[in-house]
């Protein structure tokens, strides 16, 4: 049985404000937000880059996660995310 990972993701929209959700593969869910195709909300707010990223076991976890950062006041969402386990900082 094979095992995936997913990943709970901040992305640093065209108007300034930030969104977070979950995938189990980064690199394809960018470039369907990238092509309006991803959500609703970045199809109105495009994004611009991908500001960190943290690795999660399975759906659930990365779900769990996703719903924590989303209660994090819009300051503290990015030191949140890069404080977990296993988050990356993607570079500019």
């Amino acid at each position: 049985m094979r095992t995936t990972s997913w990943h709970l993701y901040l992305l640093l929209c065209r108007n300034g404000s930030y969104y977070a959700g979950i995938t189990n593969d980064l690199e394809a869910r960018y470039r369907a937000h990238e092509r309006g195709t991803g959500a609703r909300y970045t199809r109105a707010n495009p994004p611009l880059r991908v500001l960190a990223s943290c690795r999660y076991p399975d759906r659930a976890a990365a779900s769990r996660a996703e719903w924590q950062l989303k209660q994090q006041p819009r300051p503290r969402k990015l030191d949140w995310l890069l404080a977990q386990p296993e988050a990356l900082r993607h570079p500019d």
